[in-house]
């Protein structure tokens, strides 16, 4: 019993010490050499040293690897033998994504890092429960309810939140954190279409949100449990004596979940007192479909707050920041701003073809979803010729393929709208843009294949109608050194580390 003892000891406490220590003294000793040399791998414990020297940028680090190595496919050895492919070949997404999508699923180790904050919602799971999650969502995306978010969710929050908020910065010489405003701008648009329900998270003043705050440390320290190269034991053991992040994360999903359950029962007290017009949003939908198991809608609440808030507030950002850089392309995205500011709201959005190309080139540069991975159900070999065995989890790095001479050209590095446009007309004389989509699986920036995004669509029009609103009222001027580049950080989707700070400017 005493060995027992002293092996969980040395297995839960001191190997995590010893790993910690190399790592760092790795670290120093790498930190003047390439950083495009392809890791060292060491029996047991495989390229671990490597992993963890990178832990601060993992995205950028993997997206070197993966863009040096053969066919641009590299197989990174873990712990204990385990093994992870990453890639950024397009013909292996296609294979991961649609030809062999039944053999490529969400496996069970990512479902088991994010049980605890997402459970059973549409982005943790497969087969006959994720089917039917998508297929009732699905009747949110189509024209009708796409009009009514622009001219009625959309605009309103624009209109009596956001551009207040921004008029008052200017009169008050205030500097603003962009990323967060446009958090909440996003927050509040996925509640009010998708659950009939406005958490007013953007109304006045803008105080620090205990759910908002619950919500970003559960998406932070679930993302680096799925992403963890050394032992996912580690975590278990954490949340089992319930200490470190693991009690945090315990205290920051039961607030999360609490605000969505409160969410749910509302709407079933509206339901059934006659108050909700059935169907009017996705949550009565799911409610009215039979499936009214509290814990199980509440599971999808969260995985569509999750969809909404943080991926086109993070496109955005990147977006806005890009602008500032590059006078020419922001020039050409107000002039056209205010030509279509004159059309009825939703031809105004649909119509505005060159902002719709630099939204598509900035999230090329900084994807809002970076990495995303697929277990493979049984062995396989890809097209580049990687054998794959059964549990392996085969990773497509977007982050990577946007930065892909072979596919963008050797201006890959250049912020160019244009790339994404060819004028109208055989001759080519004319002076409108026709905007041309790229193959989704070279861009796979909102998946691709049978799980391609069902709000790709309403994403667009959201971020065109922020985009026009902002930059025919104001100029965007980030507050932070001119030549600094943010950094840019991953937790299940990307952020701007340390916020956006900027400078409004009025431009009336």
């Amino acid at each position: 019993m005493t060995l027992q003892l002293l092996a969980s000891f040395f297995l839960f406490f001191c190997l995590p010490l010893i790993f910690l220590i190399l790592s760092k003294a790795y670290s120093a000793a790498t930190a003047n050499s390439n950083k495009k040399l392809l890791p060292k791998s060491y029996p047991l414990i495989g390229s671990y040293l490597d992993v963890a020297a990178n832990t601060d940028r993992r995205i950028q680090w993997l997206s070197d690897i993966v863009l040096i190595s053969p066919a641009n496919t590299y197989t990174l050895r873990r712990f204990l033998g385990n093994r992870n492919v990453i890639t950024a070949n397009p013909a292996v997404v296609q294979h991961i994504l649609k030809t062999r999508f039944p053999l490529y699923q969400k496996g069970h180790a990512f479902q088991e890092a994010l049980r605890d904050f997402l459970g059973n919602g549409i982005f943790n799971t497969n087969g006959d429960n994720w089917k039917f999650q998508r297929q009732v969502a699905s009747h949110e995306f189509n024209t009708r309810s796409l009009r009514k978010f622009v001219e009625n969710v959309v605009e309103t929050e624009l209109n009596d939140r956001l551009i207040p908020i921004l008029a008052a910065a200017v009169a008050q010489n205030q500097v603003l954190d962009f990323q967060d405003i446009l958090q909440r701008f996003a927050f509040d648009n996925i509640c009010r279409i998708a659950f009939g329900f406005d958490p007013e998270y953007l109304s006045q003043p803008l105080g620090q949100s205990k759910f908002a705050k619950a919500f970003d440390d559960a998406t932070e320290i679930s993302s680096r449990r799925s992403s963890s190269y050394a032992l996912p034991l580690i975590w278990k053991v954490q949340k089992l004596l319930n200490m470190g992040s693991e009690r945090r994360l315990r205290e920051a999903v039961s607030e999360v979940r609490e605000f969505a359950k409160n969410i749910v029962r509302d709407k079933k007290r509206e339901l059934a007192e006659g108050t909700s017009p059935e169907s009017a949003d996705m949550l009565s939908r799911f409610l009215s479909s039979g499936h009214s198991d509290e814990d199980f809608v509440t599971d999808i609440v969260i995985s569509f707050i999750l969809a909404g808030k943080d991926t086109t507030s993070a496109a955005l950002t990147w977006f806005f920041w890009l602008l500032s850089k590059n006078p020419e392309v922001e020039k050409k995205v107000v002039n056209e701003a205010r030509e279509k500011s004159e059309c009825p709201v939703y031809d105004e959005v649909k119509d505005m073809t060159y902002t719709h190309a630099a939204l598509s080139e900035s999230m090329r540069l900084y994807p809002p979803v970076p990495m995303d991975g697929k277990e493979a159900m049984a062995d396989d070999v890809l097209p580049d010729g990687t054998v794959v065995k059964k549990g392996m989890v085969v990773t497509y790095h977007v982050y990577a393929m946007g930065r892909m001479e072979k596919l963008w050209g050797r201006d890959w590095a250049e912020y160019k709208p244009e790339r994404w446009l060819e004028r109208e007309g055989n001759g080519g004389g004319s002076d409108k843009w026709r905007y041309v989509a790229r193959d989704s699986y070279s861009y796979p920036v909102f998946q691709a294949g049978p799980r391609v995004c069902l709000g790709k669509e309403m994403a667009y029009l959201q971020m065109k109608k922020v985009v026009g609103a902002i930059v025919t009222r104001f100029k965007v001027v980030p507050a932070m050194e001119q030549e600094a580049e943010p950094q840019f950080v991953s937790f299940l989707t990307s952020k701007m580390k340390g916020g956006f700070p900027v400078n409004i400017h009025s431009l009336a």
